[in-house]
């Protein structure tokens, strides 16, 4: 009778456990704070039905794994035992760490979770149930071949920021993304996506924008180290997450973290926002909304391209047009942004020529420019559309080639028409950069930079007839005036 009871206690708990994530963390010695229960709820909703696709953004250290890559994938085979997971991590060492980390809780719960591992489930990466149920982990990259996921779950899938600000390695993880691991997923099948939000381009940005595309509703549960407005825990705008002097104290670290950040760095890695409010690399103060701009002849006027290859290629084509006063001031005059073919922006280059007649025109080297440079050419003898063509090399990373023109607007700023039609993309862009989709604007205004490094020197407006007064004989005659060293009418 005594076995019977103790029989009929191990099966209401098993129930219990399998029927409550939280309760199946607890058994396995885990005590959920208040932020791993909204993630438990969020992740129930996604084994019942309720929505398939989650994203979850949680600063470094808050468990986020513990729950979504370990507790979760064996509590989902107890509720489902035939069916099968696959996990990625951007590396595959990493993704063989949470799969024997799995492989030894469900072994070690096995009776708990009503689930145990089949005799040759040897490898980390790879094992299997009694049940049927198959467990798969690989590499963010790594070929899937003969594998059908019910459960896809992706923890971080980009190794640093270096990976996520660089564009070939997005590009790469978001082939792989679609070409192997969204192509290995059942019909029907569930996903998670787990990572810092390094850039607004990275996986989860794409994904977000894709599944907006076709109106496909997903699930996002982002929560800051530090609160803000509208928290998803209630918390008070400042407080810390996870403050518990008298528990874990994952408060103090995130003090720490944030004392000894940078800017940029706290507001991606720990608040889940790839750029802070005023911006990073540049900053919001340095763009300064005016009326009116000065009178073109008081300006020396530099225009700069940045072309893209094809009409709705992702990339955009812009032409811009900066003005610089006797005193050094930079006026952003004109801009012009589409995604366009070669003819209509060769159109608007020359269009943009005629009407501001600059003294200097800057544009990248390479495949773009050697393949058109006749076409423009040829365009703009057409349109009597001339100017002095400085081509510049593309070495470096747009942060660097940018860096010149970075220094001069934190000196001076740069004055901006607060009326123009594009202000408002601008400013995005610039305060975005480096960790914005689009960084076109930003590539023009830097080669802007990078030309007047190497054709501008400051100068004095020349010299007009009531600066001489008359002398005795009613003739004018010079006043002395000093000039800038280096001025055209100082020589």
């Amino acid at each position: 009778m005594k076995r019977l009871r103790q029989e009929m206690a191990r099966r209401r708990e098993r129930t219990e456990v399998q029927r409550s994530l939280v309760a199946w963390a607890v058994k396995a010695g885990f005590q959920p704070a208040p932020h791993h229960e909204l993630l438990i709820a969020e992740l129930e909703a996604l084994e019942s039905g309720e929505t398939d696709t989650l994203l979850v953004f949680m600063p470094p250290g808050s468990a986020k794994s513990t729950y979504v890559n370990m507790l979760f994938p064996a509590w989902f085979m107890a509720r489902n035992p035939t069916r099968n997971i696959l996990t990625a991590s951007h590396s595959s060492e990493l993704a063989e760490r949470w799969g024997r980390k799995t492989r030894n809780m469900v072994s070690g719960h096995g009776q708990d979770l009503g689930v145990s591992l089949s005799e040759d489930s040897a490898a980390a990466y790879r094992w299997a149930t009694t049940e049927g149920g198959e467990y798969f982990a690989v590499g963010a990259g790594v070929g899937i071949a003969g594998f059908r996921a019910d459960l896809g779950i992706i923890d971080d899938p980009f190794g640093s920021r270096e990976d996520a600000e660089s564009r070939r390695v997005r590009d790469s993880r978001w082939d792989w993304y679609i070409d192997d691991f969204s192509s290995r997923q059942k019909p029907g099948a569930k996903r998670v996506i787990m990572h810092t939000r390094w850039h607004d381009d990275d996986l989860a940005g794409r994904i977000m924008r894709q599944l907006d595309a076709i109106e496909r509703p997903y699930r996002v549960l982002s929560l800051p180290a530090q609160a803000g407005a509208d928290d998803p825990l209630g918390r008070e705008p400042g407080q810390f997450l996870w403050d518990d002097p008298g528990g874990y104290d994952y408060g103090s670290f995130l003090r720490a973290r944030k004392a000894e950040c940078d800017t940029r760095t706290w507001a991606s890695l720990y608040q889940q926002n790839p750029v802070p409010d005023g911006g990073a690399y540049f900053q919001k103060d340095w763009l300064r909304p005016t009326a009116t701009s000065p009178l073109r002849e008081k300006l020396n006027i530099y225009g700069a391209s940045d072309y893209a290859v094809t009409r709705n290629g992702g990339d955009y084509t812009v032409h811009v047009v900066v003005g610089i006063n006797s005193a050094g001031e930079m006026h952003l005059l004109d801009l012009w942004r589409k995604q366009a073919d070669s003819a209509e922006w060769i159109e608007a280059f020359c269009d943009l020529v005629k009407k501001w007649h600059p003294l200097e025109w800057a544009e990248e080297t390479g495949q773009i420019r050697a393949a058109l440079g006749p076409m423009i050419e040829a365009a703009a003898r057409e349109a009597h559309a001339y100017v002095n063509r400085q081509q510049f090399p593309t070495r470096g990373d747009k942060a660097v080639r940018a860096q010149s023109i970075r220094a001069r607007m934190s000196m001076r700023g740069l004055y901006v028409p607060q009326d123009a039609p594009w202000l408002k993309d601008f400013e995005a862009e610039l305060l975005r950069f480096p960790a914005g989709v689009h960084d076109d604007q930003v590539d023009a205004l830097g080669l802007i930079g990078q030309l007047l490094d190497k054709v501008w020197t400051p100068s004095a407006p020349k010299p007009r007839a009531d600066d001489f007064p008359n002398d005795r004989y009613g003739k004018r005659r010079l006043r002395t005036i000093q000039a800038p060293r280096g001025s055209a009418w100082a020589q």
